[in-house]
This record gives C-alpha cells, structure tokens and sequence, in this order.
C-alpha cells in the first residue's frame, strides 16, 4: 500500500508513531495534536474506536455504524506536491509555541482545517508578521514515510491577495524537500480557489477521498 492511501496509518505507525493512541486496532492522534483516527472498517474496528467517543476519517467513505453518527461528511481531494518548485523564504519567521495563541486566533478567523494546541508539535510552521502580528501561516501535519503533508495554510483577510500563501507553501515545502521528503496536501473538494493556488504552484490531484466524523450515540467526545 502507498504510504498515501492510508496516511493517518502510514503517520501514525511511522514518523508520527510517538503520537499515536492505540485501543486495540484503532489509533488517533491525541486531540490536542489532531483530530485524525483510523482503524479497519469492521466490526472490530468500530468496536475499538468506541473507546474514543468521536473519531475524525481521512479516506474512502464509510456507512455509518449501528450506534454511531454521522456529524460531518465533506469531500476532499489529496494533492501529490512531487512536481512543485520550492524555495525558502527569506521573510517567513519560524513560528514557535510562544506563538501558538497567535495561530491559534488567525486560524479562528480564516478557518483553513484542524488546527489546536499542540498541532504546531506536528512539524515546522513558517509565518509572515507585519507590523509585530502573524498575518499568515502555514506548516506540516500528517507525516507518512517519506511524504509530509502542507496544513494550515491562512491569510488574515486583510492581507490577503499580496502572495503570502503561495510563499509560504513553497517555503514549507522546501524545508521537507530538505530533509528528503516530499509534499502533499488535502483541501475541501469545493474549495475551488485554494485547490487553483495549489494546482498553479505544481500541485496534482492523487485523488478524491472523503472527510467524515462519527460520534458515538450517547458520547460527550
């Protein structure tokens, strides 16, 4: 199997293995970290998940579950990132935890996917300040063997249209290119804009997968 059919598995028993909570054959990042799970697509697997109340999908769709509901189903597409021209930024700050609260604000009003507190432990998040605030962002989060995915990737709105996220792409993505891996990424089907920034940088469709939560009749997480 490609690391990439799989990625949350490929992450979490790989480079991101130190992450991974485990209840039987299911895994998920700590909450904290991301809100990505996965385990098989049976009786077993779903037995196990129950543990974790709530569980967030990257993958082919799934049938609900007897006992389980849908709360979220958005399709997605993976963008292979092989073809893209990196180069780092001379005016991107490395972004830190003193930082977090910061990103964490930007992410409430721009809204680009999953981003909590400790998501920043996931890889290296670049940032563009003007002015002392962060303006925009963008870093790494799943990291299957060989591959590392580009998240997070926001502009404050009244920065937006000047380049800043198409630097600070290539920028990320210079630094996995660095260190041997290559880039990737997912984004909403129906992002239409974000998914032409991405095709204009080299980006090309891998393919089409879904984004489901399930919850757990009864559970409160």
């Amino acid at each position: 199997m490609h690391p990439l059919d799989a990625p949350v598995l490929a992450a979490l028993t790989g480079p991101h293995a130190r992450f991974a909570q485990r209840r039987g054959t299911a895994l998920r990042y700590p909450p904290e970290v991301s809100i990505w799970a996965v385990f098989p697509d049976d009786a077993q697997g779903w037995r196990d998940a129950e543990a974790f109340g709530t569980v967030s999908l990257a993958g082919e769709p799934r049938a609900r579950r007897e006992g389980w509901e849908a709360t979220m189903r958005l399709p997605g597409v993976q963008l292979d990132g092989s073809g893209m021209a990196v180069v780092p930024d001379p005016g991107a700050v490395v972004l830190g935890p003193a930082d977090v609260p910061e990103m964490l604000d930007l992410v409430a009003r721009t809204r680009p996917g999953p981003f909590a507190t400790r998501t920043i432990e996931m890889g290296t998040y670049l940032g563009i300040r003007e002015g002392g605030a962060l303006v925009a962002m963008a870093g790494e989060r799943m990291r299957p063997a060989g591959w590392s995915e580009i998240s997070a990737v926001c502009t404050a709105p009244a920065a937006r249209g000047r380049g800043f996220a198409s630097r600070l792409v290539r920028a990320v993505g210079a630094a996995i290119r660095a260190r041997g891996d290559v880039p990737f990424l997912h984004a909403a089907a129906d992002n239409v804009a974000a998914v032409a920034l991405y095709e204009h940088l080299g980006f090309t469709l891998r393919r089409r997968l879904e984004f489901a939560e399930f919850r757990r009749c009864g559970s409160q997480g």
